[in-house]
């Protein structure tokens, strides 16, 4: 089955779904002009799939999309961003 990306304001977060079943998601809140990603999760047994990767590219690409900044706090966006130069330019200058 395709991997289908969204953001759920709802439940303020960006979740990855296979069918119907969500298998990842990755956290965030606003705070002014910056976004906070706390915690990305992929389901265990989804795990090793690229899953987080996509999660974390995709909510890059809707933060600049939006005009937005980052404060990556989870360490996995931080490592993502680190070897993704691309989104370097996203990362809030101070804290919000």
């Amino acid at each position: 089955m395709e991997l289908h990306l969204a953001d759920n304001p709802t439940t303020s977060r960006y979740e990855a779904t296979i069918g119907d079943e969500v298998v990842g998601f990755a956290a965030y809140h606003r705070s002014g002009d910056t976004v906070v990603l706390p915690h990305v999760e992929v389901r265990p047994e989804y795990g090793g799939r690229g899953i987080a990767s996509a999660l974390a590219r995709f909510a890059l690409d809707d933060i600049r999309t939006a005009g937005l900044q980052v404060m990556p706090v989870c360490p996995f966006v931080k490592r993502y961003i680190e070897t993704h130069a691309a989104y370097q330019d996203l990362i809030a200058v101070s804290v919000p």
